[in-house]
């Protein structure tokens, strides 16, 4: 903790020791050792542990420095609780036999690398299919488990874990995406935060930033009011990659706070809200660097790629509205392996990228 009583950080084992040694008689033995110093010493050693379990009870008891289930009666005291892991969609195209139907809760998933020891990731049709006179069913899947894990690339599934007579194969071109991962401590107490110290009062521009963030899968969110007259309200959101939130995410946005029968969502009676996801503006970087010989090419625009991404997700709906083509050039000079960098460009120019209301930059094309 920032800082904790006296009582509690001077009871150590030696001072209680000496305390109780200190109130017997003077003409007793009190050397270590003696039938009274060893008499004392299981006590003071106990004594001792009281306190520093004095000292934990106190930081779990304050949202600042409690974690995991404690932060979670914290929270819960202001109604703020922890958003479960996101299941990650997305759309697979089967293929066989006309006329041939695949059942809702149809079972299909990646090949298990038993190599690097992964699993199979299972994923599970949302609606019923039926092939049509192409010889294809294209059907709305959802992962089984939430979690990051589910967010596949194009074409990793490919294999029918329940199979179907007419069914020859399954694939998909796009990417699986909106898996998140349980909500972490780090997170849930920025949202405990925002609660108690914005708290929102009959649906003011704190409310909506609350019942935004409410909603697993949502990293953060811009409020604008009135963007389209008296009334209205657009709630902006990106998901936790601090990227573009997925459709499956804004629609739960959506839902949550002005569904389509609006009297039963967040919002209050009088008002039209509208969730999108935000608009990515990509950030192009062209730079020519020196290497001091320590990595390797690749191996240096790895790294500065990974840290520009963990740069832009830092400033994703901050209060600072541009990327800096300073702090641009400092990661690039800090990467492991890089001497020197000239001709610094970022989408072209030598200037701050402007990212406006209702934008998020990600990182675009990168050559060093």
């Amino acid at each position: 903790m920032a800082s904790l009583p006296d009582y509690l950080t001077e009871q150590t084992e030696e001072a209680i020791r000496g305390r109780m040694l200190d109130r017997l008689p003077s003409d007793l033995d009190q050397s270590e050792g003696s039938y009274m110093w060893d008499a004392l010493a299981p006590a003071s050693i106990e004594l001792a542990q009281a306190a520093i379990q004095s000292q934990e009870v106190l930081r779990r008891g304050f949202a600042g420095t409690t974690f995991g289930p404690y932060l979670d009666l914290r929270c819960a005291e202001h109604g703020v609780f922890r958003k479960d892991a996101v299941k990650a969609v997305g759309a697979v195209e089967f293929g066989g036999t006309s006329g041939t139907l695949v059942p809702k809760g149809t079972r299909i998933g990646t090949l298990a690398d038993t190599y690097h020891g992964t699993a199979s990731i299972i994923f599970e049709t949302l609606d019923v299919g039926v092939v049509d006179g192409s010889g294809r069913a294209v059907v709305l899947v959802s992962a089984v488990n939430g979690g990051t894990g589910g967010n596949v690339p194009s074409g990793a599934i490919s294999l029918l874990i329940s199979p179907i007579a007419g069914i020859t194969g399954v694939s998909h071109a796009l990417p699986m995406a909106g898996g998140a991962e349980i909500e972490g401590d780090a997170a849930l107490l920025n949202r405990y935060y925002a609660k108690v110290r914005s708290p929102g009062t009959s649906g003011n521009k704190a409310d909506y930033l609350n019942w935004a963030l409410d909603v697993a899968g949502v990293g953060a969110a811009q409020v604008l009011p009135l963007w389209n007259g008296p009334g209205t309200v657009k709630v902006v959101v990106i998901g936790t990659d601090k990227r573009s939130a997925s459709p499956s995410v804004v629609a739960a946005v959506q839902q949550y706070i002005y569904p389509a029968s609006p009297l039963v969502g967040k919002a209050p009676i009088g008002a039209a809200v509208t969730v999108v996801a935000a608009s990515e503006i990509s950030v192009g970087i062209t730079a020519s660097v020196t290497l001091n010989g320590s990595r390797t090419l690749a191996q240096v625009k790895a790294d500065f790629m990974a840290t520009v991404r963990s740069y832009l997700a830092e400033i994703a709906f901050s209060a600072d509205p541009y990327v800096r083509y300073v702090r641009i050039g400092s990661l690039l000079l800090d990467t492991p392996g890089v001497q020197d960098y000239a001709g610094l460009q970022l989408n072209g120019g030598g200037t701050n990228i402007v990212i406006g209301a209702g934008q998020v930059a990600v990182i675009g094309a990168v050559t060093l």
